[in-house]
C-alpha cells in the first residue's frame, strides 16, 4: 500500500474514491453521502475549499482508504474529514497510515492540533437518541461504545474527546468532537 494526493482530473480514481465513500459512510452516517453522485459532488467540494485529500492504494491499483484534512485558525489548527476505509479492508492498519499521514502533513505546516468531528445518526453511542442539554459534557464524560462507533478507533490514535454538539444531526444526533496535539509545546509554556 502506498499514500498519494488525490487530484479531481484523476477521473477513475475519482470515482473509486467516491464509491469508497458511500461504502464505508453507510453504516455510521448513511446520510452523508448515501450515492455515488453526492460522494463525487462532496470529493469535488471539498478539493475546491483547499482540503487536502490523499488516498490509500494497493498493490493492485485499488482505492482502499482516503483521508482529508484542512488548515483552520491561521494553520494552527488542521481538520481531520474525511476518512474512511474500504469495509473489508478495516481493521489493517489503514486508517492508523492515514491519520499519521495526515499528522504529518499538518505538522509540516504549522499545526499544533488536528480535530474531528464523528456523527451518531446510527445510534452508535450512549449519546444517541437522548436530550444532551441543559449539560452535554456530563453524558459526554460516560460515553459508552454500543455498535463500533469510530470514536474509538480514533481515540486508539491519540485522540481525546473535546466536546460534543447536540441534536447537529437531529434531534438526539450529535457530534462528536476529538482533538490531537501534534505540534510541540514551547519550553516553559504552561503545563510542560
Amino acid at each position: 500500500m502506498h499514500i498519494r494526493p488525490l487530484e479531481e482530473k484523476e477521473t477513475a480514481t475519482l470515482r473509486q474514491a467516491a464509491a469508497l465513500m458511500v461504502a464505508g459512510f453507510a453504516r455510521s452516517a448513511p446520510d452523508y453521502v448515501p450515492d455515488l453522485e453526492s460522494a463525487l459532488d462532496e470529493l469535488k467540494s471539498l478539493l475546491a475549499e483547499g482540503c487536502l485529500l490523499h488516498i490509500a492504494v494497493a498493490a493492485s491499483g485499488e482505492v482502499i482508504g482516503l483521508i482529508g484534512g484542512k488548515s483552520a485558525y491561521d494553520g494552527n489548527v488542521w481538520e481531520l474529514h474525511p476518512l474512511v476505509v474500504r469495509p473489508d479492508c478495516q481493521g489493517q492498519g489503514i486508517g492508523r497510515a492515514l491519520v499519521a499521514h495526515l499528522e504529518t502533513l499538518a505538522r509540516e505546516r504549522g499545526a499544533m492540533t488536528l480535530w474531528l468531528g464523528t456523527d451518531d445518526e446510527a445510534g452508535l453511542t450512549s449519546l444517541a437518541g437522548m436530550d444532551l442539554y441543559p449539560n452535554p459534557l456530563e453524558p459526554l464524560r460516560a460515553i459508552q461504545n454500543l455498535r463500533g462507533h469510530p470514536f474509538a478507533f480514533y481515540q486508539k490514535c491519540g485522540f481525546v474527546l473535546v466536546g460534543v454538539l447536540p441534536d447537529a444531526n437531529g434531534f438526539g444526533k450529535p457530534d462528536i468532537f476529538l482533538a490531537k496535539r501534534i505540534g510541540s509545546v514551547p519550553e516553559g509554556a504552561a503545563g510542560s
